[in-house]
């Protein structure tokens, strides 16, 4: 008897265990369906902002338990502050397979800049139709995301039009600024130098007009391109204070006078493209200085000068080297043989004379594309037919009315014959 009441009480037990589990998973189960709820206005907001981009047929229904849960809205990350969801990033256009598509006729609602932990924009080919979408925000707006946002992307938006706000300086958690491709007008804001945490900063591909303003403080700033506008004026001398720099591109603009000195102090810049403006003055010797240099390109612009006064042997990083239509005199230098990893060499459409140094073809093995046409080089091209073939059409000599080649060493290699070049004539010795 007493044996049989302890089974009982042991069975008992043990589907009181089994349901206390069951309790447990399921509680767990429904803890983690939920995840962590988003805020109500938090929700709205983002609705709000979506059905502007999208159209007001969007009204995310389809989501459960909330944009953040297991159905994320395309284009939208979230993350966790208080055992909350917060929208984090938003991505709309056709860039990134994550984005949302733009309607038609998109709308910045001011629902936007209420999410007070968006840390990232991405609108990328949403305003087709020409308008002042981005004056239509008040600086009070832009300011609400002053303490979170550190990334702003607005590229490829052909109707974008109209200036960009100097509130935008007032961002200053900024790390990222790429406003490209858009039809942007009016100068650049003056107070760029106020966002200080910038590591990019990309400008290009707009309509802005005016000076390159002071970009002191900006010292962790790693790429600057401002090409393909419509700037003019000298470079500012703060902009050698930029020590961290990588990448520079001012091509593409009206920027004149001479290269300032101070590009000295870009000790670890890998790229300094300043093709197709009117700079003047000769190539600065400080150039010399900058020995992490990789492409140097300032080809079309009035530089004038020589090649002889720049200690070529510090640029042995250089792989890409364009000084193509800068009115450069004199001849080469033989000190360029010091390029061991040049790849690329541009001196086309020069006053350049003299003779085309033969060790090139020993001294730089890397060199796999010569331009020199459009100069005043004469004598004798002294190149190997191993030479002729490996370069092809890569080899631009033509041009230069003084220039010949020897028919011996590229005998029957007739598409290897250097382009725009005759050929050698001998004389023959008078026979008595």
């Amino acid at each position: 008897m007493k044996m049989l009441r302890l089974r009982k009480k042991q069975h008992l037990v043990f589907l009181l265990c089994v349901w206390c589990l069951v309790v447990d998973l399921s509680k767990a189960e429904t803890e983690e369906s939920e995840g962590g709820p988003m805020e109500k206005t938090e929700q709205a907001a983002l609705y709000s902002t979506i059905q502007g981009f999208v159209g007001e047929s969007w009204n995310g229904s389809y989501l459960y338990p909330d944009p953040c849960g297991w159905t994320p809205i395309q284009g939208v990350t979230c993350d966790m502050y208080d055992d909350l969801w917060y929208v984090t990033a938003l991505s709309f256009g056709t860039m990134k397979d994550n984005s949302l598509a733009c309607s038609d006729i998109p709308v910045i609602r001011p629902q936007l800049f209420e999410l007070k932990h968006l840390k990232s924009l991405s609108l990328f080919s949403c305003f087709t139709s020409p308008n002042r979408y981005l004056a239509s925000i008040s600086d009070e707006k832009w300011l609400d995301l002053s303490k979170s946002l550190e990334r702003l992307e607005i590229r490829s938006n052909p109707g974008l039009i109209g200036e960009l706000p100097s509130v935008i300086t007032n961002l200053t958690n900024l790390q990222s600024l790429v406003v490209l491709e858009n039809q942007l007008t009016g100068p650049l804001p003056e107070n760029l130098a106020k966002l200080t945490r910038l590591r990019r900063l990309v400008l290009s591909g707009n309509r802005f007009t005016g000076r390159i303003p002071e970009v002191y403080g900006l010292t962790g700033l790693l790429i600057l391109d401002l090409s393909r506008n419509f700037l003019s004026g000298s470079l500012p001398l703060s902009i050698g204070g930029l020590d961290s720099l990588l990448k520079l591109d001012l091509s593409n603009n009206y920027l004149e006078g001479k290269l300032p000195r101070e590009l000295e102090f870009l000790k670890n810049l890998t790229l300094l493209d300043l093709r197709n403006n009117r700079f003047s003055g000769g190539l600065t010797t400080e150039i010399q200085e900058m020995t992490s240099l990789v492409e140097l390109v300032l080809s079309n612009n009035r530089l004038a000068g020589d090649l002889t006064g720049i200690e070529w042997r510090n640029l042995k990083n250089l792989v890409v080297l364009d000084l193509s239509n800068t009115g450069l005199k004199g001849e080469i230098p033989g000190s360029v043989l010091e390029l061991k990893k040049l790849r690329f060499l541009g001196l086309s459409n020069n006053n350049l004379g003299g003779k085309l140094i033969p060790q090139m073809e020993t001294e730089m093995p890397s060199l796999s594309a010569l331009y020199v046409n459009g100069n005043n080089i004469s004598g004798e091209l002294e190149f190997s037919r191993k030479f002729y073939e490996k370069m092809g059409r890569r080899l631009g000599v033509w041009g230069n009315p003084n220039l010949c080649y020897n028919g011996n060493e590229i005998k029957n290699l007739s598409h290897h014959v250097p382009f725009g070049v005759n050929q050698c004539k001998r004389i023959k010795a008078d026979k008595y």
